[in-house]
């Protein structure tokens, strides 16, 4: 026990205690509540991909520590899937990093490329551990809010032009969006783009949902964009496209200066991670277009059951283009507070949700915005839906 009155966490890390998720997933399993707040499906991903998993671990491949850049196969596959679905060239031996998932991606990114006072621009509402590990890097966080507008997120270009100073060292761009389901449009993304080139930025861009867009929205990865490639780090992570959140697999493409710093930041946190399962992950990568488009309808056909029922028990509801979450507006319900929202819904209809204000530096923005997961049995997500069309409006 130390007699000094410092305390123990250092100020960079002292705004952020336990998560939200924690928060409403314990709240969920004490009240027997449908958690449709963190974002993991309830059921398994392929059957082929689990069993080349459990082959993985039988041949005993990966049971020791596989290579720091990650195991060749996974490498290649990443490449080959890149160079597939986006026309993007990069070489499996220097350009591509696997990662103990998107979120250890973020957080040696940031602290691989980040000065301390270096500001780094995010688009808000944003992922909780990009406030986080761009603390940790010692950077500043520039937020740029997404806000509303016909019926979607919307970015301000000239408000993200406006954000940018002498101290400006990246831009953390995340599309599809985590919360709000924005896909950012082609238009968006070159005045990004141009804005990056123009002030000779650096980029990370956090595309973990990018096969999961719906109707005519289409995922453009910005570093197929004019004078990207070299200057940015795209994330991306089998979690979501394969429905093993568990497995903790992720990537990231770049030009090999670029990989080299993220691993020299890499390789003192996880070092290596999930041996076997990037045998597995390296097949995924390779499944048939039919896989995608399948996933794709199957969470299009939850997006359209949970929004209309939303919508039908009184919530505004912002249809996603993108991801597999709903963000809803509850002021119609007579409701201001997300927080105290969330927290009283599963005594009230016995579902769980998470208040978007978490997302945001200026809470007030956020505050009366509630975010629902629909990557959920369709049976569950019926439940939720005639729970929630109890609440009173």
């Amino acid at each position: 026990m130390t007699s000094s009155a410092r305390p123990f966490l250092n100020r960079r890390l002292a705004e952020f205690g336990t998560t939200i998720f924690a928060e409403m997933s314990a709240l969920a399993v004490r009240t027997g509540a449908i958690n449709l707040g963190q974002g993991f499906p309830d059921t398994d991903g392929p059957e082929e991909i689990r069993e080349a998993a459990v082959r993985a671990l039988r041949d005993g491949l990966g049971n020791q520590y596989p290579p720091g850049p990650g195991i060749p196969e996974l490498r290649t596959a990443v490449a080959a899937h890149q160079q597939r679905r986006y026309g993007l060239s990069y070489d499996p031996d220097t350009e591509v990093l696997v990662t103990a998932g998107a979120t250890e991606a973020i957080a040696a990114a940031l602290l691989a490329l980040l000065e301390p006072g270096d500001e780094v621009i995010a688009l808000e509402p944003y992922y909780d551990s990009y406030a986080a590990c761009i603390a940790m890097a010692g950077g500043t966080r520039v937020p740029v809010t997404l806000r509303p507008h016909d019926g979607a997120f919307r970015l301000d270009l000239d408000e993200l032009r406006a954000a940018v100073t002498d101290r400006t060292r990246l831009l953390l761009v995340n599309t599809p969006h985590n919360p709000t389901g924005t896909v950012l449009t082609r238009e968006e993304l070159t005045a990004i783009a141009e804005l990056a080139v123009e002030r000779d930025l650096l980029v990370v861009t956090d595309e973990v949902y990018e096969h999961l867009v719906f109707d005519a929205a289409e995922h453009l990865p910005l570093a197929g964009f004019p004078g990207m490639r070299e200057r940015t780090v795209t994330i991306g992570s089998a979690g979501k496209t394969f429905s093993f959140t568990g497995w903790k697999v992720g990537w990231i493409t770049a030009p090999p200066g670029l990989v080299t710093a993220v691993r020299s930041a890499k390789q003192f946190l996880t070092y290596v991670s999930a041996g076997p399962f990037q045998y597995a992950v390296a097949e995924a990568l390779s499944l048939p277009d039919s896989y995608f488009d399948a996933l794709r309808a199957d969470l299009l056909a939850k997006r359209d059951l949970l929004a209309s029922g939303l919508a039908e028990a009184g919530f505004e509801v912002f249809r996603p283009a993108g991801t597999y979450f709903v963000t809803t507006d509850i002021r119609p319900l007579g409701e201001s507070d997300g927080f105290a929202f969330c927290r009283a819904l599963p005594e009230r209809a016995g579902v769980v949700a998470i208040p978007n204000a978490v997302f945001y530096d200026h809470r007030e923005a956020g505050a009366p915005f509630v975010r629902f997961a629909f990557c959920k049995r369709t049976e569950v997500l019926e439940e939720a839906v005639r729970r929630l069309k109890s609440l009173p409006v």
